[in-house]
């Protein structure tokens, strides 16, 4: 797992530990702004355009980290 991305993704969920299996939703400090702030990390460190609509797809955070993974442009 990309050590970098998770680095990034517990900075915007405001957690200290991350748990992959949980899905983005279940995490307290997931709203709107949230998911915007986590887009548009995508969008600037890994140049790849993702929706909110495709964020909830993700069963888990662990599916979100290998979708991006596999997909950096």
């Amino acid at each position: 797992m990309d050590q970098e991305l998770l680095n990034k993704l517990k900075e915007i969920l405001e957690e200290d530990v991350l748990d992959l299996s949980l899905s983005f939703k279940d995490f307290d400090e997931w709203d709107s702004l949230t998911s915007l702030s986590l887009i548009a990390m995508v969008d600037s460190d890994y140049k790849i355009t993702i929706t909110n609509k495709l964020i909830e797809g993700f069963e888990n955070v662990a599916a979100f980290c290998d979708y991006i993974t596999n997909h950096e442009g």
